[in-house]
């Protein structure tokens, strides 16, 4: 629901219902649950007695408090589980649409991985630094759509930094590298 708030600007419950193909009650309690977490508020500028208005907060989240982790453990790998699927869905949704794609877009979409060796320190600066990118570049949002360039379109960025602590040290073994 937050991310269709701050993809298309603000909606009622039922609109939000509509798209996400569940009834009208069941949106309006998550969107006040929302709303008491501090994700969401009442667009008041908008609607009537009988329309209540919901925008986005925010136009980002990121969960990123461990004494939250360690208090709500299972609070916390719910919310870490609902967020990784939906990066899987909304991968799988531009995997389906890329053989449709216009060709410079095909040309510009990307999945790549790299894997690094890295201390928790280094992590943390590559996180910053990639951030520092990013935040150069034109946010998204319903209200600066009319006045973005043409042919920009929406563009999902996603990045993740997972240790791998499975993974051993060294990947040489006595006798040299193995291959």
């Amino acid at each position: 629901m937050v991310g269709l708030l701050r993809k298309h600007g603000p909606s009622t419950a039922t609109r939000l219902a509509e798209r996400l193909g569940v009834n009208s009650g069941t949106a309006s309690y998550h969107l006040r649950q929302l709303g008491a977490a501090g994700f969401v508020e009442e667009d008041t500028e908008r609607g009537n007695a009988r329309e209540r208005w919901w925008r986005s907060v925010h136009r980002t989240t990121w969960f990123n408090d461990p004494e939250l982790d360690e208090q709500e453990p299972e609070a916390a790998l719910a919310y870490w589980q609902s967020v990784a699927a939906v990066y899987g869905l909304r991968t799988q949704q531009s995997l389906n649409e890329v053989q449709t794609m216009p060709r410079a877009w095909r040309d510009a979409w990307d999945m790549s991985d790299w894997s690094l060796r890295l201390t928790p320190e280094e992590a943390t600066s590559l996180y910053g630094e990639l951030a520092a990118v990013v935040a150069r570049y034109r946010r998204d949002s319903p209200e600066t759509a009319a006045s973005a360039p043409e042919g920009a379109e929406r563009v999902g960025l996603i990045t993740q930094i997972l240790p791998e602590l499975d993974v051993p040290a060294s990947d040489s073994r006595e006798g040299g590298p193995q291959r």
